[in-house]
């Protein structure tokens, strides 16, 4: 659609009743853009995709495909949460893609960040191609562009890696929540009644895992960082800091060092916690976990996460260093 800019008197979307109100308007609006025609979206499990695939269930059914790719690079229990929420609870037409040997055999013995990435996107832009391939009667690709996509980079959600679809293919686009910013997203989710640990997933990079991985991707290592990043979330929520802390994670990166367990030399991984506040990404400040409560998590994870034997926190704000580690 051409037109791209949020109108000046739309009102902020801070309640349930207001997200209703979007929720039944949306409704209309797919209703008559899509007709009797159907569409395809790209259904990764995050907050913009879930809502618009629920938003998109809601106004035409069945006539909505929805493919989810697992790449091997998703947290732990995500890929399950998509088929569980979608699949039996929504009852959606859910086309689901085991594709994790077909990325990681691509991304195997590449370690330059940028080139990952690439890959990442171009592989996940063949499988969506070929999934779509196999449907007739596709007229609408629908896409979780939210606001802030659209200031940042133009009309196409290029880190959900759908623009690049071949030409041929000639979908007309579906954003149904492309005016929101992303606190309005959640309200709309919550009303539609998306999990809360959905609506309210922390942000999470295109590339997924692979960026948290850092270096050439093995598997025995990505395994780890799935591993350890379950722990750190499962504590954080214990402790009370799920919600509180903007975004936390783990990272393994490509090297080893001596360690100690059951009286014998190791010589293994470290895993080092990322937690960080920020209103705008552009900086970020480190969150101060107390040490009992990073204690357990040093404890849990060189316990029960195979090939680690060393866990460090990251202590650095934005500037100097990036919120990512690639």
């Amino acid at each position: 659609m051409s037109n791209n800019k949020r109108p000046e008197d739309m009102e902020r979307i801070t309640t349930p009743e207001l997200a209703q109100k979007f929720i039944d308007e949306q409704i209309a609006a797919l209703r008559a853009q899509i007709g009797d025609k159907k569409v395809i979206l790209a259904l990764s499990g995050g907050v913009d995709s879930s809502v618009t695939a629920a938003l998109l269930i809601r106004a035409v059914g069945k006539q909505l495909t929805c493919v989810h790719v697992n790449h091997g690079l998703l947290r732990k229990g995500e890929p399950e949460q998509v088929v569980e929420v979608f699949r039996n609870q929504m009852d959606a037409n859910l086309v689901y893609v085991d594709a994790v040997d077909r990325f990681l055999d691509k991304l195997a013995g590449v370690s330059e960040p940028e080139k990952k990435r690439k890959i990442i996107g171009a592989e996940f832009i063949r499988v969506f191609e070929e999934e779509a391939r196999k449907l007739e009667g596709v007229g609408f690709l629908a896409q979780g562009t939210i606001y802030p996509d659209i200031l940042e980079s133009g009309p196409v959600k290029a880190h959900h890696n759908v623009g690049g679809l071949p030409e041929d293919l000639d979908f007309e686009l579906v954003e149904p929540v492309k005016f929101l910013f992303k606190d309005e997203v959640r309200v709309v989710g919550s009303k539609l009644g998306l999990p809360d640990n959905m609506v309210f997933r922390q942000p999470f990079p295109g590339p997924g895992l692979g960026v948290r991985c850092i270096g050439a991707i093995t598997r025995d290592r990505l395994e780890a960082v799935r591993e350890s990043d379950a722990i750190l979330r499962e504590e954080f929520a214990k402790a009370g800091l799920e919600g509180k802390v903007w975004q936390y994670f783990t990272v393994v990166p490509d090297f080893k060092s001596t360690g100690v367990k059951d009286d014998k030399r190791t010589f293994e991984w470290p895993v080092i916690i990322r937690a960080v506040n920020t209103r705008d990404a552009m900086t970020a400040t480190v969150e101060e976990v107390p040490y009992e409560i990073l204690n357990k998590i040093v404890k849990r994870i060189t316990t029960e996460v195979k090939g680690v034997n060393r866990v460090l926190y990251d202590l650095t704000p934005k500037p100097s260093a990036t919120i990512e580690w690639e």
